[in-house]
């Protein structure tokens, strides 16, 4: 009666644990699925998008860009930032724009977004990175007699990148988070930096459909596309399964 009993207990015991486990897994479906809720990532790039350079006051940038619900906001004379968080800071972004000082309309305009915990194949989440710029570059930088077309290009991209420091000084005192987002940013684009200085050939593929390949340091694979018209400068960068949602990760150039 004894060893009945026990193999009657233990048989009590491993229905207990699988019950909890198929709870647990159940919750784990139920929360993969679960939407995500807003702010969405397509409302979070509109507000980068509708943003035109030349043409976008301060005032009406400041309702685009900010939802006061999900963002802070920093601020300074000549540039706005807003930024958030969510997934219990997995998941960050930020809309940044400098504006003309004496015109107060967009000069430069940036868009970032990390996700730690994106839904890739089920229960195996993936991490994802997308980082975009637009600005009115000086004449200076463009019109300098550059050794050829390849120095030109990583002199420019360089200068993306001092601006964006330049801009984030302005706001970042009171936000320590964009300050992050900004070493983020900064890593990326100095490791992009060094595989193009190491191999200045790479530049010349920076406009083509697919961009230039490289490999973040801890994201996984990533694609940086730069087109250069007139004075307007653009550079779009996507790492991991953002890179990895279509054949060509700039063929949306939304």
């Amino acid at each position: 009666m004894t060893n009945e009993n026990s193999k009657i207990g233990g048989g009590k015991f491993c229905i207990l644990i699988f019950v909890f486990l198929f709870g647990l897994c159940s919750c784990a479906v139920m929360e993969y699925f679960k939407p995500e809720g807003r702010p969405y990532e397509k409302e979070l790039y509109e507000s980068y998008n509708q943003t035109e350079l030349r043409m976008s006051a301060a005032g009406e940038v400041l309702t685009m860009i900010h939802d006061p619900e999900y963002e802070l906001l920093s601020q300074s004379k000549s540039v706005v930032a807003s930024f958030g968080q969510k997934k219990k800071g997995y998941k960050t972004w930020f809309n940044m724009v400098a504006f003309d000082e004496n015109e107060l309309t967009a000069r430069r305009k940036y868009f970032f977004i990390v996700d730690e915990k994106s839904k890739g194949f089920p229960f195996m989440p993936k991490r994802q990175l997308r980082f975009e710029s637009k600005m009115i570059m000086e004449s200076e930088v463009l019109d300098e007699p550059y050794a050829n077309q390849n120095a030109r290009r990583l002199a420019i991209l360089r200068e993306v990148l001092a601006k964006l420091h330049k801009d984030v000084d302005e706001v970042g005192v009171d936000n320590k988070q964009l300050n992050v987002c900004r070493m983020l940013i900064n890593q990326m684009l100095e490791t992009i930096l060094q595989k193009l200085e190491e191999s200045p050939v790479l530049a010349s593929k920076l406009s083509s459909a697919a961009g230039v390949g490289f490999d973040h340091i801890t994201l996984g694979k990533g694609s940086i596309w730069m087109d250069v018209d007139r004075d307007i400068v653009d550079v779009k960068v996507r790492v991991d399964s953002f890179a990895d949602r279509f054949e060509d990760p700039f063929s949306l150039r939304e």
